[in-house]
């Protein structure tokens, strides 16, 4: 389930339209009943994951996010996410997955006994593209320097961590690879990199880069068979199925094994316009080149198995119940 804590943020990237300005009818903060109120139809759902989206620190910048959280009773978003997570985590049987953006070490620190897991997108290490005219221009937390601090953070602190990157937002090809080189190296540091995502840039309307081409399908292939050799065969891949509604199954040749989260309630909030494929399908697709579907928890199969390692106290026994030996969801017959 997508929980899309607040649409307010204080960046501006040229592509989003998650983001809303504080004078969009749209820029809203969900309150604490509309939290639960998702999460439970979720959970009635057979989802497993809580995924919190939201802007990056939008008190910082935005009177209209201040006055949110003082309605709420807090003084910053990230102590808000907290405990929307907590109550989450208390009232339901879904676990929370925070995708918040840049962090501090206190900030994830604070967080991990609540999520389990976190991500953010590198996006890319092109500090050009944080230049006048660039998609990442006046967007503080989308300089490469803090989204690879965050990265070396969760490290440290052996945060269970999804990241990855977008392509088409005015990149080259070799500032790809070396953005997914500095991710190989973190990962080769501290080993807490669960998955890396190969995303497709989409132009939407009402974005500065709404006339830029989008990346096509031999473009996501290509990037994604670079991608599994710089990062070797362990490292799972994904590259989202919703973003290429009519070729994502030659995704599967270039070499992921992800299909990452799909929703049979929410839609895809980053991208909306983007409607999930049904589970059936993406099991037909799966099927038809050779591979099995099987459900996984926000958390790897391979963190799992390490819980002492790598979760924090509250999380040591709590996904026994829901996992195999392989730690893999234990199967049942898929209805979606």
């Amino acid at each position: 389930m997508f929980i899309p804590l607040t649409t307010l943020c204080r960046d501006s990237c040229g592509y989003c339209t998650f983001a809303k300005s504080p004078d969009h009818p749209g820029a809203r903060t969900l309150n604490p009943d509309e939290v639960l109120e998702i999460a439970r139809t979720g959970e009635q759902n057979g989802c497993k994951e809580a995924l919190f989206s939201l802007g990056e620190r939008p008190e910082l910048t935005h009177a209209l996010a201040r006055e949110h959280l003082k309605q709420l009773g807090y003084e910053t978003m990230l102590d808000y996410l907290h405990d929307m997570c907590k109550l989450v985590l208390n009232e339901t049987t879904l676990v929370p997955h925070a995708n918040p953006g840049s962090l501090t070490d206190s900030e994830m620190h604070t967080l991990r006994p609540v999520s389990p897991s976190m991500g953010m997108m590198l996006e890319s290490s092109s500090v050009r593209l944080t230049e006048r005219g660039g998609p990442h221009f006046g967007c503080p937390d989308k300089h490469p320097l803090v989204r690879l601090r965050t990265l070396r953070l969760a490290g440290e602190l052996r945060v269970p961590f999804t990241t990855g990157i977008l392509i088409g937002i005015g990149e080259t090809r070799a500032e790809r690879v070396d953005s997914l080189f500095d991710i190989r190296r973190l990962h080769a540091d501290y080993g807490h990199i669960q998955e890396v995502i190969i995303q497709n840039f989409r132009a939407k309307p009402s974005t500065s880069m709404f006339g830029y081409a989008e990346p096509n399908v031999d473009e996501m292939v290509r990037t994604l068979a670079v991608a599994r050799i710089i990062l070797g065969p362990e490292m799972n891949l994904q590259a989202p199925p919703n973003l290429m509604p009519s070729e994502y199954g030659r995704y599967l040749r270039a070499g992921i094994n992800d299909w990452g989260g799909v929703s049979p309630v929410t839609p895809d909030h980053i991208n909306p316009e983007a409607a999930w494929p049904k589970i059936r399908e993406l099991q037909s697709v799966s099927y038809s080149r050779g591979h099995i579907l099987r459900e996984r928890l926000s958390v790897y199969p391979d963190y799992l198995q390490e819980p002492v390692l790598w979760l924090d106290d509250n999380f040591q026994n709590y996904f026994v119940d829901l996992v195999s030996s392989d730690g893999l969801v234990r199967e049942t017959e898929i209805e979606l």
